[in-house]
């Protein structure tokens, strides 16, 4: 079986869809001679101070089990920073404050970034039919979803190390 890693260098909205071009893991510098698609699978809700997941009912039956859960990841996407220019900002000061070290994108949750993908924990309250309450979200209505997945703790969580600018923080993402 062939390895595949994903280099993403170019993401394309097409047909509501979005177009991955990826390189194969042992030639990293050829270009696309693999492409994957991601299909939102709903989107993000906002009403009368209520977050729901409302998701498209064709992918309703992938919500079995999920009550289980307290939480879920959210996959989301930038959608309102999918420019070539946002996507070129490689270094910010993290939450736009100078004061803030500049730090890689990679490096902290800037929503400018080469992939346009985000991740949010959020805490189920309700799941109906094709509908995920959850108690919030830091994406704005309307957003598109591309995956949810449970949250397990023992795959979930890690002995982490943050660095300096962090630490002694409120919760600031």
């Amino acid at each position: 079986m062939k390895s595949v890693t994903i280099v993403v260098a170019m993401c394309v909205v097409i047909g509501g869809g979005i177009l991955l071009y990826s390189a194969d893991a042992q030639e990293p510098k050829k270009m696309a001679e693999k492409e994957f698609i991601l299909k939102p699978i709903g989107s993000v809700h906002k009403e009368n101070g209520r977050t729901t997941l409302l998701l498209n009912e064709d992918v309703e039956p992938a919500l079995l089990g999920l009550d289980g859960h307290s939480h879920v990841w959210v996959l989301w996407w930038f959608d309102r920073n999918d420019t070539k220019e946002q996507r070129s900002i490689l270094q910010v000061h993290p939450r736009g404050n100078e004061n803030n070290p500049l730090t890689g994108v990679f490096a902290c949750r800037a929503p400018v970034r080469p992939n346009l993908i985000a991740l949010t924990l959020c805490r189920v309250l309700t799941i109906k039919d094709n509908a995920v309450e959850v108690d919030e979200i830091d994406a704005f209505a309307n957003t598109p979803i591309l995956d949810l997945k449970p949250y397990i703790p023992s795959c979930d969580s890690a002995k982490a190390s943050i660095p300096d600018w962090l630490k002694n923080r409120e919760k600031i993402y």
